[in-house]
């Protein structure tokens, strides 16, 4: 299975025996139930992965990775289980579905795809859709954490001296620049040295992903080198996730997310801060 499958390709495989379809929408607040939308409409056999509740929620920081056991329990109770193809969708703005795919494959699952043009392009060709709640059986996940893909705090701050990892930011470029206010007790700005990109700029006008010399354009228009390592950042982890796979769609492997990203950053007396375009 492809990483970015199309809904031509996922309505002819709907009902094998080892599919299994996620609508992980995640929404701010304030913009919406993304669970109640689920279960007004969505396409047939799908599970509702909460992304705001497969978190750690150890911390008070957004939408950090939860604990391996968590994650595993979370997948099972979905159905989704050792062996599954999984094809994740959302209906976010903030295309969500990349968070879950690159959590899936950070705990273990490597058959994982993105649904290309998410819930809106499948609802705009009058596929089917289904309403309510689906009935679950619980299927084993192993879960392991796989941390080469994930970037902490501290490796953040020994790459400001090295800048061996080039960051790629995903915000808007306001709120990169400082010219933006951040949540209370987050500065603003961006970490030192980084590019950005938008992750918006990853998508054509119909939503669908960009891909070939056109996604290429777009990492190289920032400034960013795709022929060295790169770890993806945004506000809190959740954007990021669509940078970090747009490259593993340009076929990069030595790539990471920052997971606190600037949320952690930002809030952290003891970082460096930058304001303004990147130089």
């Amino acid at each position: 299975m492809d990483a970015l499958v199309s809904t031509d390709w996922l309505e002819k495989e709907l009902g094998a025996f080892d599919l299994r379809v996620v609508d992980a929408t995640w929404l701010m607040d304030g913009e919406g139930d993304a669970a109640a939308a689920y279960e007004q409409a969505h396409i047939p056999g799908a599970v509702f992965m909460d992304l705001r509740e497969i978190a750690d929620s150890s911390t008070s920081l957004p939408n950090m990775l939860p604990p391996a056991e968590k994650f595993a329990s979370r997948m099972q109770s979905l159905g989704l289980g050792d062996g599954s193809r999984i094809v994740v969708y959302d209906q976010s703005p903030y295309k969500s579905a990349a968070r879950a795919w690159w959590m899936l494959r950070t705990f273990g699952a490597h058959d994982v795809a993105i649904l290309d043009g998410g819930f809106a392009k499948w609802k705009a060709e009058v596929r089917p859709v289904e309403s309510g709640k689906p009935t679950l059986r619980h299927r084993h996940f192993t879960a392991w954490n796989d941390a080469t893909g994930v970037r902490t705090l501290d490796q953040m701050k020994a790459n400001i001296g090295s800048r061996a990892e080039q960051v790629v930011d995903a915000r808007g470029a306001t709120r990169f620049a400082g010219q933006a206010l951040e949540r209370p007790g987050v500065a603003p700005g961006h970490i030192p040295g980084a590019r950005n990109l938008p992750y918006e700029q990853l998508f054509n006008a119909d939503g669908t992903w960009k891909t070939g010399d056109e996604l290429r354009a777009a990492f190289t228009g920032a400034g960013v080198a795709l022929d060295r390592p790169v770890v993806t950042s945004c506000g809190s982890g959740m954007t990021a996730a669509v940078l970090f796979f747009g490259l593993h769609l340009l076929g990069k492997t030595d790539i990471a997310l920052y997971d606190g990203s600037w949320s952690e950053w930002g809030a952290d007396p003891s970082t460096p801060k930058e304001v303004g375009a990147p130089a």
